[in-house]
């Protein structure tokens, strides 16, 4: 009766524990809203959830317009927006519906969009699982994608507003629906003259097209699943023709799920031109023309080769593909180009890609740190479906096993897709769980003494009676039996199957228990992990004290028409930071995040690691920049990363070479180090934010003398370092050149500074002289000294610093001119320049300059009694003074 009472109950408990892993999943996402949420709103995470808040606020003000063309960011062009409105566009309504007008209330709604959209995975990984297996491994599937960690955990947070938690529940919407059609079109006959046997399957697959079509309407990347529908059919085909089996449900099904998509691409219109498969262009509607066309093709195929020898289809699906890709390559090489580009740059690596973190490929040791025992877990639910389908293939199994594994190989290729791949971790350890439970069950019962098998077995007494003969006593009579009842072996459970549920229990507990206190101790670190104070305040400050661009923050303009209007300029940064400077400062950024802006001969990799300043100049005028913002992680840390952009083949090694030093004192292994070399402090992000432009000789500081090997002399990779000394700059210099002079075959002698990462304050250490930069002042920097407290003789060098480009004065001369200035901060440090040619060029005005960096006196000729003022007016127009 019990029993009974709780297999009615069971749907209600199912839903109660669904609800529960959903709150789980929500508690944990909402973490960072302790830290996160201020007066002024909320501190976004990272970079692009910054821009997503920019067009939600855009889409708010033109409800429900959306910008495929954005004006405040990428000048002096604009860019293109190559995702899709629908993430936007719910932010946006439920704005509108919840009356948040103000930018703190818009920014609250937002942030907790991602958690309710991880929560929402709960319910939809159940019924996938559901699909696939039965209820329990749906709630198992449905805990572990509660508690699933790393980048499926971070980018849905609350505080990163970003399209990649909706990318994942709408793609697993898709496989859910996708699976749902196939199973409803298994085995069952279907027939074009009896509409009732194709309803169902049609609805289901209709369901599916429209889901990919949320997909599709979220990010052009949801193309990878039209990828996945393809190889499944072609597996699919292949299997149903070694069993003898009619593959027209899969016609039907890609038949109406990508008819639907292409009606609904066609509804939706093509912003874009070309056939590029990563924006919204009719390209999507080849794609899936040619999925269909192929589909009817492998049908035809199969029917044609019915009967047949099983190796024709296979040998005939092989020889069409390669007729197939030789007729692309010489008829269609327009498509043929855009199918294996498109392939290329999803799957393939470039070595600027290394400077993006979540575009670097997957390390075996970052999946273990992010899914443990999870992959362990997967790889038995992979198997688990494997052995199901040795006998009878089930297509929604070989589908789900398909899925899998392209999503595994995206995500080796570009580690961003991690949360991607959380769903097939989560749903596969949950199938590999459940298989061990199903198989198991009966001998715990048996083991707990309440199985199947204690009711349709003979008691005890009962067996004993049967199967024991009766002994007689002396007189005949029978003996008494004191031997205790046996358990027929049938009825005995099989302690090595409870051992194998145990350990699988065991290891699926200790995967979701792992992953929940990762859960918890991510959402935690991210409390106050936001946009960086100092940046915030530079920001703002920029978006109070610099001309207004004259460009509507707010309004959707035509890219056709649209012409910035006379006085607008750029801000030149790195590309982490261009959206904060959109957001936050209301400024347009020369690059952007998207990673537009930086490669080129204009692109900021260039101008920031130039070593002339004429060339740095020449950018500048190019992109119409007036503001140039450095900061210190840019300076050190992410120095590689414009290094790498300007020149993939050198990257940093221009810059800051490495050679191989011993271990240890004698010891015959060697360890790649780092340095800075001269070419380093000549980089505008050196001059700009370690010397503030100004000329800058070596200190009496310490430098680091060093004779080396050549790679080809020592039969190494690099240079080995063989002596090094300590010694002054000036020292080093007559060193260096004494043991060139005679150096023997294959080795040298240079001086070279410690990395930033062994030595601070080497940055501000110049091995020579460091010439002045003449058109950049600078207009404000951040109150933080990236040495902390050092007091007034150590080191003080800003975290964040805001330039102005200006024409300059020219004032005639020889020497060294020299003005003192003093910050906003009250820092004070003198500019200093050299002559050349007799001229001075200057970018500080002592007079009628308003700013918050001041000259706090005339410009003097070191050594002569010759002053000068400068006017901002001289400064702004690039007179001659006199």
């Amino acid at each position: 009766m019990a029993q009974m009472d709780l297999k009615k109950y069971q749907p209600y408990i199912i839903i109660g524990v669904i609800v529960l892993f959903a709150l789980l999943t929500l508690w944990t996402r909402g973490i960072p809203s302790e830290g996160l949420v201020t007066a002024e709103g909320v501190n976004l995470l990272g970079n692009d959830p910054w821009y997503s808040l920019r067009q939600v606020e855009q889409t708010v003000a033109n409800y429900p317009g959306y910008a495929w063309f954005d004006t405040m960011t990428f000048y002096p062009s604009g860019d293109v927006i190559y995702w899709g409105p629908l993430f936007v566009q719910i932010i946006a309504t439920l704005c509108v519906l919840t009356g948040a007008a103000t930018r703190p209330e818009i920014m609250l709604v937002a942030s907790w969009v991602p958690p309710l959209m991880a929560a929402a995975m709960v319910p939809v990984t159940y019924l996938l699982a559901r699909k696939i297996a039965d209820w329990k491994t749906g709630l198992i599937a449905a805990g572990l994608i509660a508690v699933i960690g790393s980048n499926y955990a971070y980018r849905s947070l609350f505080g990163f507003v970003d399209h990649h938690i909706a990318e994942t529940l709408f793609s697993t919407i898709f496989v859910l629906a996708y699976v749902t059609a196939l199973l409803a079109a298994r085995d069952r006959p279907l027939s074009p003259k009896n509409f009732e046997t194709l309803k169902i399957p049609a609805v289901t697959a209709a369901l599916a097209g429209i889901a990919y079509l949320l997909g599709l309407f979220n990010m052009p990347t949801m193309i990878l699943f039209a990828l996945i529908v393809a190889v499944f059919t072609l597996v699919q085909f292949l299997l149903d023709f070694f069993q003898d089996r009619s593959s027209d449900y899969l016609v039907l099904i890609n038949a109406v799920v990508f008819g639907v998509a292409i009606i609904g691409m066609a509804a939706f219109g093509f912003p874009h031109p070309g056939l590029d498969l990563s924006r919204y262009t009719v390209g999507h509607v080849i794609v899936y023309a040619v999925l269909i066309a192929g589909t009817l093709a492998l049908y035809g195929l199969s029917v044609f080769l019915k009967g047949r020898p099983k190796y024709y289809y296979p040998a005939a699906l092989a020889l069409i593909a390669a007729a197939a890709v030789a007729v692309l390559f010489v008829a269609l090489p327009d498509i043929y180009n855009l199918l294996i580009s498109s392939l290329i740059s999803f799957f393939g690596e470039r070595p600027v890609t290394t400077t993006v973190q979540e575009a670097r490929a997957w390390s075996f040791s970052a999946a273990w740190m992010t899914f443990h025992w999870g992959l362990v877990l997967a790889a038995g639910g992979a198997a688990a479906l494997l052995w199901k389908n040795l006998e009878r293939v089930n297509p929604a199994h070989v589908f789900v096993l398909i899925w899998s594994a392209i999503i595994l190989a995206s995500t080796a290729a570009h580690v961003r897709y991690e949360y991607y791949l959380a769903a097939n971790i989560a749903l596969l350890s949950a199938v590999f769980a459940g298989a061990v439970i199903n198989a198991t069950w009966k001998d715990v019962a048996r083991l707990l003494g309440r199985g199947s098998a204690s009711k349709a077995s003979p008691a005890p007494e009962a067996a004993e009676k049967q199967e024991t003969p009766a002994k007689k006593g002396k007189k005949g009579g029978k003996a008494p039996d004191t031997r205790k009842a046996k358990t027929p072996k049938r009825d005995q459970p099989d302690y090595l199957k409870i051992g194998a549920l145990a350990a699988v229990v065991a290891v699926t507990l200790l995967f979701a228990g792992t992953s929940l206190m990762g859960n918890i101790a991510l959402g935690t670190n991210a409390k106050y992990s936001g946009m960086d104070s100092q940046w915030m305040e530079a920001l703002e400050w920029m978006g109070e004290n610099t001309p207004d661009p004259g460009v509507d923050y707010y309004a959707i303009y035509d890219r056709e028409s649209f012409t910035y209007p006379e006085g607008s300029y750029g801000v030149m940064s790195w590309w982490d930071y261009g959206h904060w400077i959109t957001f936050v400062a209301k400024r347009i950024p020369n690059n952007n995040p998207f990673q537009h802006g930086v490669a080129g001969p204009n692109g900021s990799a260039r101008y920031f690691v130039s070593t002339s300043e004429e060339a740095a100049n020449r950018i500048l005028d190019n992109i119409g920049t007036r503001y140039v913002v450095t900061d210190i992680q840019l300076d050190t840390s992410k120095f590689h990363a414009p290094a790498t952009w300007a020149d993939p083949d050198v990257g940093q090694e221009r810059f800051q070479p490495y050679y191989l030093l011993p271990e240890s004192a004698g010891s015959t292994n060697y360890q790649a180090v780092p340095f800075n070399n001269q070419e380093y402090y000549l980089t505008m992000v050196s001059r700009l934010h370690n010397f503030d432009g100004s000329m800058t000789d070596p200190t009496e500081a310490s430098v680091i003398y060093a004779e080396y090997l050549e790679p080809a002399r020592a039969n190494t990779s690099l240079p080995v370092i063989t002596r090094t000394q300590q010694m002054n700059a000036t020292a080093g210099a007559a060193a260096v050149e004494a043991y060139n002079r005679n150096a023997p075959a294959g080795s040298g002698a240079t001086l070279l500074n410690m990395y930033y990462q062994y030595r601070g304050d080497s940055v501000l250490q110049p091995l020579e002289r460091v010439p002045a930069l003449h058109h950049y002042r600078l207009v404000h920097e951040t109150p933080r000294n990236v040495y902390g407290n050092v007091g007034e003789d150590g080191p003080d060098l800003k975290t964040v610093k805001v330039f102005e480009y200006v024409p300059g004065a020219t004032i005639n001369g020889e020497g060294i001119i020299e003005v003192p200035i003093v910050t906003n901060t009250g820092r004070e440090f003198t500019y200093r320049q050299e002559s050349v040619n007799g001229t001075f060029v200057v970018p500080y005005a002592t007079s009628g300059w308003s700013g918050e960096v001041k000259a706090t006196g005339p410009y003097r000729i070191a050594g002569t009694g010759q002053t000068f003022d400068v006017t901002e007016e001289d400064i702004l127009q690039g007179r001659t003074i006199n």
